[in-house]
């Protein structure tokens, strides 16, 4: 269901955004939209954190006397 919503912009704000619609051949609802589905998006990613185990892991190794090429090299010897 769609649904009007006004907007109070700066005319400067509103002439830009006539112009790129212009340019992309997409409304400034469309626009707008789009904008608040990027939003919405980012909130989900937020909202998706990592879990306290994985959290008390990260960079447990970043001072460690072992490097990437080490951990390569014991992968292969295990399954190669």
């Amino acid at each position: 269901m769609n649904t009007k919503l006004t907007l109070r912009l700066d005319d400067h704000l509103i002439e830009s955004a006539k112009e790129y619609s212009a340019k992309t051949g997409k409304s400034v609802s469309k626009i707008v939209s789009d904008f608040f589905v990027i939003i919405k998006n980012e909130k989900l990613k937020k909202s998706c954190s990592i879990t306290p185990t994985v959290q008390s892991l990260k960079g447990v190794l970043k001072y460690s006397e072992f490097s990437e090429k080490d951990y390569k090299n014991y992968l292969e010897e295990k399954y190669l």
